[in-house]
């Protein structure tokens, strides 16, 4: 069986770059589908070849599975679609039903690559880019319809003022998820929604269906004199990695190789890349945490994404935010997820720019890649920061209220020193500046 990819070359803001390049969770996009297709197709799969558009699928003449390189999935999702396809012995497209509660909140908005399309009975739904074709490219394609199965879950009740009165907040835990990531939305969607909260949904799951698991679990609570969610069954922590005794850790959780997490941290429901150091009090909530990245003492991260290599230094709150790589987000800064005049879903920029409404009552920021933050600021919901963008603390602007481009940065104000940061990640078109930027990793 062959593997074509639909190389989808549009930049993603705020970052400036293709999605497949983009971190979800602890690994990039691309990287993603390659261990997901080596796992699941343990016989072998031809390599990815690369096509230019959708157009170019009539190409294909043999046995294959195609999918757009911005489409994020899950195993659970692509092992429903292989099996349900190979036992119809049709050319086959996944898709979505519209009707889906999870994907209604998550998958569709902001999203440009679905189909709209119904069913031989009627019902309506989405079809993705993702085909498997027995032999060869044909028109006559079969729609699987795969269901998330999600679950309610509630995270925290709150007073009405702050829901809007539509009840308490809660989200979907799904048991299979699939999204078209074309917005910094998608990636906090696809790394903490789908990623963390779908993992937690399925352990509750398994754990339910299977009492021979739960009688392993509590045998090894009593084993290692530990929580249940504590244990390392539930907390997988990988090699040469330290611990102090007082840290606090709940699963289900996956920390990488070479970590450190320093004396009273708290951590639930986390993923953490390699050699990630976590510093005295952090605080970290159905987050994941980028390889090579450094949280000072006391930082906190709430239903938040950050890729590699980056900092959050003491103090800073982000709250449903997501932070690209090689970035640095100084002290005491808060990133609300709240709008406190105009309460009503907040609005966020689809990959054309446009603003559209998230479906969400509360959701963060972003900060592109490369950008350096200074201490003591506060982000307004929804707002993004450009990648490679300074931004100092001055009485004119700690409330960043709107959007920050690269031209608004601090750096080009500051005479000669701000020449020394250059722009690695230039928008569609625009040529790259040649020098090394601060990498201190």
């Amino acid at each position: 069986m062959q593997r074509f990819i639909i190389e989808d070359h549009r930049n993603v803001p705020p970052f400036n770059e293709p999605a497949s390049l983009l971190t979800i969770g602890v690994k990039p996009l691309k990287i993603h589908h390659e261990d997901l297709f080596a796992k699941l197709f343990k016989d072998g799969i031809g390599p990815g070849v690369p096509l230019g558009s959708r157009d170019e699928i009539v190409y294909v003449q043999e046995e294959a599975i195609v999918y757009r390189d911005n489409l994020w999935f899950d195993e659970e999702f692509l092992e429903y679609f292989m099996r349900q396809a190979l036992a119809t012995g049709k050319a086959c497209r996944a898709a979505i039903s519209a009707d889906d509660p999870a994907f209604r909140r998550y998958t569709v908005p902001l999203s440009t690559c679905l189909e709209p399309a119904v069913t031989h009975d009627g019902q309506p739904i989405y079809l993705l880019d993702l085909w498997y074709f027995p032999d060869g490219y044909t028109n006559a394609v079969v729609p699987i319809v795969v269901p998330s199965d999600a679950e309610e879950m509630g995270f925290y009740s709150v007073p009405d003022f702050m829901t809007m009165e539509q009840g308490n907040l809660t989200h979907f835990g799904p048991a299979r998820a699939a999204i078209s990531v074309e917005s910094w939305v998608h990636v906090y969607f696809a790394s903490i929604i789908y990623g963390l909260f779908g993992r937690a949904s399925r352990f509750d799951r398994y754990v339910k269906a299977h009492n021979f698991y739960s009688l392993r679990l509590l045998w090894r609570a009593v084993l290692e004199q530990k929580h249940l969610l504590s244990t390392s069954e539930v907390v997988k922590v990988g090699r040469n990695t330290n611990i102090h005794s007082t840290a606090v850790i709940t699963g289900p959780a996956v920390i990488g190789d070479n970590c450190s997490i320093g004396p009273g941290v708290f951590l639930d429901n986390v993923t953490l890349g390699d050699n990630v150091t976590i510093d005295d009090g952090c605080v970290l909530m159905m987050s994941t945490v980028g390889s090579g990245s450094f949280l000072p003492f006391r930082a906190s991260l709430y239903l938040t994404a950050v890729m590699e290599n980056t900092i959050i230094a003491q103090n800073t709150c982000l709250q449903m935010c997501v932070v690209g790589r090689n970035s640095f987000v100084g002290a005491g800064n808060t990133f609300t997820d709240f709008n406190l005049v105009e309460q009503k879903p907040i609005r966020a920029a689809n990959i054309e720019g446009r603003l559209e409404e998230v479906g969400q009552v509360v959701l963060g920021s972003a900060v592109g890649h490369n950008c350096r933050i200074g201490s003591g600021m506060v982000m307004f919901p929804g707002r993004m920061i450009e990648s490679d963008v300074v931004l100092v603390a001055s009485p004119g602007r700690r409330v960043i209220s709107r959007s920050v481009t690269y031209e608004e940065s601090d750096h080009h104000f500051v005479g000669e020193a701000g020449k020394s940061h250059k722009r690695h990640y230039p928008r569609q078109g625009e040529p790259q500046e040649q020098g090394e930027s601060w990498d201190a990793w």
